[in-house]
Protein backbone atom coordinates (compact mmCIF):
# COMPACT_ATOMS: atom_id res chain seq x y z
CA UNK A 1 0.00 0.00 0.00
CA UNK A 2 1.28 3.05 -0.76
CA UNK A 3 -0.11 6.49 0.76
CA UNK A 4 -1.09 9.44 -2.16
CA UNK A 5 -2.76 12.35 -0.03
CA UNK A 6 -3.68 12.81 3.82
CA UNK A 7 -6.70 15.23 4.53
CA UNK A 8 -7.54 16.81 7.70
CA UNK A 9 -11.35 15.95 7.97
CA UNK A 10 -12.79 18.92 10.51
CA UNK A 11 -15.52 18.26 12.39
CA UNK A 12 -18.45 21.42 12.26
CA UNK A 13 -21.60 21.30 13.53
CA UNK A 14 -22.84 22.71 10.12
CA UNK A 15 -20.25 22.39 6.74
CA UNK A 16 -22.91 25.27 5.04
CA UNK A 17 -22.18 27.96 8.17
CA UNK A 18 -18.53 27.23 8.28
CA UNK A 19 -17.77 27.41 4.43
CA UNK A 20 -17.22 31.35 5.37
CA UNK A 21 -14.72 30.89 7.37
CA UNK A 22 -12.53 28.76 5.39
CA UNK A 23 -13.15 30.10 2.11
CA UNK A 24 -13.42 33.67 2.81
CA UNK A 25 -10.80 34.19 5.72
CA UNK A 26 -8.79 31.41 4.62
CA UNK A 27 -8.81 31.55 0.87
CA UNK A 28 -9.81 28.08 0.02
CA UNK A 29 -11.68 29.07 -3.62
CA UNK A 30 -12.66 25.59 -4.67
CA UNK A 31 -15.04 23.48 -3.41
CA UNK A 32 -13.44 20.25 -4.71
CA UNK A 33 -16.67 18.32 -3.71
CA UNK A 34 -19.45 18.41 -1.42
CA UNK A 35 -22.15 15.62 -0.26
CA UNK A 36 -24.08 17.76 2.60
CA UNK A 37 -22.12 16.23 5.36
CA UNK A 38 -18.83 16.62 4.37
CA UNK A 39 -17.00 19.17 1.99
CA UNK A 40 -13.68 19.51 0.62
CA UNK A 41 -12.05 23.33 0.30
CA UNK A 42 -8.86 23.95 -1.86
CA UNK A 43 -6.39 26.28 -2.91
CA UNK A 44 -4.77 26.79 -6.30
CA UNK A 45 -1.93 24.77 -4.67
CA UNK A 46 -3.10 21.16 -4.58
CA UNK A 47 -1.66 20.09 -1.42
CA UNK A 48 -3.58 22.40 0.40
CA UNK A 49 -6.53 21.18 1.29
CA UNK A 50 -9.49 20.43 4.80
CA UNK A 51 -12.40 18.85 4.81
CA UNK A 52 -15.41 19.67 6.71
CA UNK A 53 -17.49 16.83 8.49
CA UNK A 54 -20.74 17.27 10.14
CA UNK A 55 -21.41 13.33 10.48
CA UNK A 56 -20.90 9.94 8.15
CA UNK A 57 -23.18 9.38 6.26
CA UNK A 58 -22.65 5.31 6.88
CA UNK A 59 -19.96 5.07 9.68
CA UNK A 60 -20.43 5.02 13.41
CA UNK A 61 -18.15 7.71 14.49
CA UNK A 62 -15.84 10.33 12.78
CA UNK A 63 -12.40 10.28 11.59
CA UNK A 64 -10.03 12.93 12.09
CA UNK A 65 -8.56 12.22 8.97
CA UNK A 66 -8.89 11.24 5.39
CA UNK A 67 -6.07 8.97 3.86
CA UNK A 68 -5.62 8.12 0.69
CA UNK A 69 -3.93 5.17 -0.58
CA UNK A 70 -3.25 3.42 -4.15
CA UNK A 71 -4.47 -0.44 -2.50
CA UNK A 72 -7.17 -0.37 -0.02
CA UNK A 73 -8.35 -3.83 -0.03
CA UNK A 74 -4.80 -4.20 0.79
CA UNK A 75 -4.59 -1.42 3.05
CA UNK A 76 -7.68 -3.22 4.80
CA UNK A 77 -6.15 -6.89 4.89
CA UNK A 78 -2.82 -5.05 6.28
CA UNK A 79 -4.78 -3.78 9.33
CA UNK A 80 -6.65 -6.86 10.04
CA UNK A 81 -3.39 -8.85 9.67
CA UNK A 82 -2.17 -6.36 12.72
CA UNK A 83 -4.89 -6.75 14.68
CA UNK A 84 -6.10 -2.96 14.91
CA UNK A 85 -9.79 -2.09 15.11
CA UNK A 86 -11.76 -1.90 12.19
CA UNK A 87 -14.51 1.04 13.17
CA UNK A 88 -16.21 0.67 9.80
CA UNK A 89 -15.85 -2.39 7.22
CA UNK A 90 -14.31 -2.23 3.88
CA UNK A 91 -17.35 -0.52 1.55
CA UNK A 92 -17.67 0.91 -1.33
CA UNK A 93 -19.72 3.80 -0.59
CA UNK A 94 -22.28 5.17 -3.17
CA UNK A 95 -20.47 8.63 -3.71
CA UNK A 96 -17.80 6.31 -5.41
CA UNK A 97 -15.52 5.88 -2.72
CA UNK A 98 -13.73 2.38 -1.62
CA UNK A 99 -13.26 3.16 2.29
CA UNK A 100 -13.07 1.72 5.75
CA UNK A 101 -12.05 3.57 9.08
CA UNK A 102 -9.42 1.90 11.84
CA UNK A 103 -8.90 3.39 14.90
CA UNK A 104 -5.34 4.21 15.62
CA UNK A 105 -3.68 2.66 19.11
CA UNK A 106 -3.90 6.26 19.96
CA UNK A 107 -7.38 6.23 19.59
CA UNK A 108 -7.61 8.63 16.71
CA UNK A 109 -10.48 6.92 13.96
CA UNK A 110 -8.29 6.86 10.12
CA UNK A 111 -10.31 7.07 7.08
CA UNK A 112 -8.25 4.99 4.10
CA UNK A 113 -9.69 4.85 0.69
CA UNK A 114 -9.20 4.71 -2.58
CA UNK A 115 -11.26 6.41 -5.37
CA UNK A 116 -12.76 3.84 -8.06
CA UNK A 117 -11.18 4.03 -11.28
Amino acid sequence: MRVIRILPNLPVADVSAAKGFYTDFLGLSTEAFSLGWVARYTSADPDVAVQLVSGDATAPEGSVISVQVDDVDDAYAEAQRLGYDIVHPLTTEPWGVRRFFVRAPDGNVINVAAHRS
